[in-house]
């Protein structure tokens, strides 16, 4: 027998974003949908171990979330005269009424080609503020716990409350459109949505937090929703650009995990895994966004991971070429992260004195000072420039901020490694 909960967690993680987006549509309320989001799941965990998983468990968690929404809408009147909120509902031949659970609302009946695409454009409208937008979209859309959203901001979980709450109470008072604005109003707004794709993306490919590094899933959902923009907006070179990153990327997930469940750097990683027909639609993307001739952050950055997937081997990588487009991805955007990310490429090309130097320096502002990967890059260098102890204590610095289990244990085999020596 299937287990419920594991059944009910599958279709969280994978549908949630889909289902909530629909239920916003419906009922125009952030907060109802999620409550009714969360009733459904409590209802499958509550009847699914006696009556056994449905054939179709996302579909049978849609229509008990609808169900609960439209209790609720039922039981605020006021709201509902206000809004009129069920003016958008989807036509089936569903009657709340029926206690029977024999009749289940087929899924993709009540999902709308673009109802994510809306809600990602409702999170991001102008009014709201950037980290709003990217977290109330992370939280509704991709399904992400407040405790990932914060640790991404770097911000605290009760400062990441507030933000939500502010957010969906902005969208509220100013009455935004649930839509995709037209075409001449999406300059705008496109931005901040490629912001919120590429954050669920990088959930997705390095998970904060959780028992795996990779939530397939997520980077799925971000691709996606980077090919509908693209169809949307298809001469938008830094669209094209953020699409064609995210797929050279995940052209690599294969070979960032071994057989025991261990992260593979990409020096050691085993490149005959990597998915070649992923990498070449992302060359493709790459050569025509350059093509337009309005190169931003994410075209550069696509055109750094594609340097890393034309090497054959790690010791064939163009690194002078890398941080080249490091260099010039500073200027556009600067970061603390991209000078990290530059600092490592010139160490790689003059040399890991030259790089630790770099990173040296960066690290005296403090502005990476509780970023792992800071200290796992500062002891990486020192690993190679045989500072033996300055690496462990690098490494350990960097475990003690790693929160996710397999980078965890790879700091440790590489500490082990140091202290065996």
């Amino acid at each position: 027998m299937i287990d419920a909960r594991a059944a009910a967690e599958s279709v969280f993680r994978k549908q949630s974003g889909r289902i909530t987006a629909t239920l916003i549509r419906i009922s125009g309320s952030f907060d109802l949908a999620e409550e009714a989001l969360q009733e459904a799941f409590a209802a499958a965990l509550a009847r699914w171990p006696a009556t056994g998983v449905p054939d179709n468990p996302a579909a049978w968690i849609t229509t008990a979330a609808h169900r609960k929404l439209i209790d609720a809408l039922r039981r605020d009147q006021t709201r509902r005269e206000k809004q009129d909120p069920l003016r958008y509902e989807t036509p089936t031949s569903y009657h709340p009424d029926d206690p029977s659970d024999d009749y289940l609302l087929d899924a993709s009946a009540m999902n709308y080609p673009d109802d994510r695409l809306r809600l990602i454009f409702t999170c991001c409208h102008p009014a709201i503020n950037t980290e709003a937008q990217v977290a109330l979209t992370l939280r509704t859309l991709g399904g992400l716990t407040a405790a990932e959203i914060a640790r991404a901001f770097l911000v605290t979980e009760p400062t990441l409350a507030q933000r939500l709450v502010r957010a969906k109470t902005k969208i509220s008072q100013a009455r935004i459109p649930y839509e995709v604005p037209p075409l001449h109003a999406l300059p705008e707004r496109l931005r901040s949505v490629q912001a919120v794709i590429y954050l669920i993306f990088n959930e997705g490919y390095a998970a904060t937090a959780g028992d795996t590094l990779i939530r397939k899933e997520l980077s799925s959902e971000a691709i996606r929703l980077a090919k509908t923009l693209c169809a949307l907006i298809p001469r938008d070179a830094e669209t094209l650009g953020l699409l064609a990153l995210m797929l050279l990327h995940d052209s690599r997930r294969d070979a960032r995990i071994n057989a025991r469940g261990q992260l593979v750097t990409l020096e050691e990683q085993d490149r005959s895994l990597w998915d070649r027909a992923e990498m070449e639609q992302g060359f493709r993307l790459v050569e025509t966004a350059l093509r337009l001739q309005h190169a931003g952050p994410y075209q550069l950055q696509a055109a750094i991971a594609a340097l890393h997937a034309h090497a054959k081997t790690f010791a064939e990588t163009d690194w002078a070429e890398i941080a080249a487009l490091y260099n010039q991805l500073k200027n556009i955007s600067p970061s603390p992260v991209v000078a990290l990310n530059h600092a490592v490429a010139i160490a790689m090309s003059e040399g890991p004195a030259r790089g630790l130097q770099l990173i040296d320096e960066l690290g005296a502002t403090g502005d990476l000072t509780d970023y792992h990967l800071f200290h796992a890059a500062r002891a990486d260098l020192l690993r190679r420039l045989d500072r033996k102890t300055e690496a462990a204590g690098a490494y350990a610095r960097a475990l003690n901020l790693a929160r996710n289990p397999i980078e965890q244990n790879y700091l440790r085999r590489r500490l082990a490694e140091l202290t065996s020596a």
